[in-house]
């Protein structure tokens, strides 16, 4: 991995978020290109659960300011970072007070999911390339983690198509177990479709819920991680038929070698 960049975007991340198979592996993963010398950047949402003051973020004046166009309304984009001390890694935050000030992540009080997670998985993902062309920064690989994360491919693929920044980028997607039940709002297809993305393209976001989110996210890869044991045999099915490269689950433990060589030996060849 030595000099080689690597983009990881992630729903959730420690130490900001609680521990669970997403936010440790997002962690885990950048710190292992990080140690084997290749370069990083990670994006995440800046939820309003995270403690700004705890973690020291600070906004980044030179890149925010600019308004994303989610569903014709104009949002503005917001980037914080803060550095991850012990790792010395350092995490721009995605932030819109419409979207991500409210002292949660997916759900209210009661469990139930926010009417508005499909615009904010719009967002994030335009927020993400936005700021990445800002920083001139062309990654080797995309490496996207967690369902909120999961409109990354299809943007970068069709919306961002002929952006040449990314025109050399291998995306790679972690597929983990069932993060929510339910679906997210019916009118997500036509939202995307706003942006000129072919209905056609995204068929399976019809019926929005967890399953058909990563089937558009690994529709719109190089390169697919079983990040988990217990995935449907829906999704399983779905991934087998892909004609990329695809690492099977391993453990945390065993994950160093096994992600460092699917990089080097299926994902960059």
């Amino acid at each position: 991995m030595n000099g080689k960049k690597v983009l990881f975007v992630s729903s959730e991340l420690v130490p900001y978020l609680p521990e669970n198979p997403v936010s440790l592996m997002s962690y885990e993963a950048p710190r292992m290109v990080n140690s084997n010398g290749g370069q990083i950047r990670i994006f995440m949402p800046r939820y309003g659960n995270i403690n700004e003051r705890r973690h020291q973020l600070h906004e980044v004046i030179r890149l925010s300011g600019m308004n994303l166009v989610i569903n014709d309304m104009d949002m503005p984009l917001i980037i914080k970072v803060a550095s991850i001390p012990k790792e010395r890694i350092q995490v721009y935050f995605i932030d819109n007070d419409e979207y991500f000030k409210r002292k949660a992540t997916f759900a209210d009080s009661s469990g139930k999911l926010f009417p508005d997670n499909d615009e904010r998985a719009i967002f994030f993902a335009k927020g993400v390339v936005e700021t990445v062309k800002k920083l001139n920064w062309s990654p080797d690989i995309i490496h996207v983690h967690g369902w909120m994360a999961s409109m990354v491919p299809l943007y970068l693929r069709k919306y961002y198509a002929d952006e040449p920044l990314f025109s050399e980028s291998r995306i790679v997607t972690s597929v983990y177990g069932k993060d929510f039940e339910g679906e997210l709002d019916s009118q997500m297809i036509d939202k995307i479709a706003f942006d000129g993305i072919p209905k056609e393209e995204i068929a399976a976001l019809s019926k929005p819920e967890y399953n058909n989110l990563l089937k558009v996210a690994v529709d719109h890869s190089d390169a697919v991680i079983l990040a988990a044991e217990d995935l449907s045999d829906d999704l399983k099915s779905h991934i087998d038929n892909l004609s990329v490269p695809v690492l099977p689950y391993v453990s945390l433990q065993e994950a160093e070698e096994a992600y460092t060589n699917f990089y080097n030996t299926e994902v960059l060849k």
